[in-house]
């Protein structure tokens, strides 16, 4: 029986995903969500600091560019999901108060930019 057991597992591949690496994405995201829930509900999960946040939306963000998998935001999109951003942290009092000399500097950037000029100030070529 050892003999049999043995030829079996040497037919099995060594990178046979087993277990939850063997569910679909969509069964594991659905367990790891109740972990999560379950964890906070208990008071032991991980609380993020801002930088550790930070840090795991650049990997994150990383990683999805390199397999392809980004979303490509539209002019439009990039401005609404600022715009939001700025709103909730005008709203929890943790936006940057910008001094009159960093509001020119912002202003004059985004002008060259939407006028197509360097920094330098020459146009760029198209």
């Amino acid at each position: 029986m050892d003999q049999q057991k043995q030829s079996h597992s040497s037919q099995k591949s060594s990178t046979e995903k087993r277990g939850f690496a063997s569910m679909d994405e969509d069964k594991q995201r659905e367990i790891a969500s109740k972990g999560g829930r379950a964890a906070h509900e208990k008071g032991t999960a991980h609380e993020f600091t801002p930088e550790e946040a930070r840090e795991a939306g650049h990997k994150g963000g990383r990683a999805a560019h390199e397999k392809g998998t980004a979303h490509e935001f539209t002019p439009e999109e990039a401005r609404e999901a600022g715009q939001k951003g700025g709103r909730a942290a005008h709203e929890k009092g943790t936006a940057h108060e910008f001094t009159p000399e960093e509001a020119r500097e912002a202003g004059r950037k985004g002008g060259q930019a939407s006028h197509g000029k360097s920094s330098s100030g020459e146009s760029r070529q198209r």
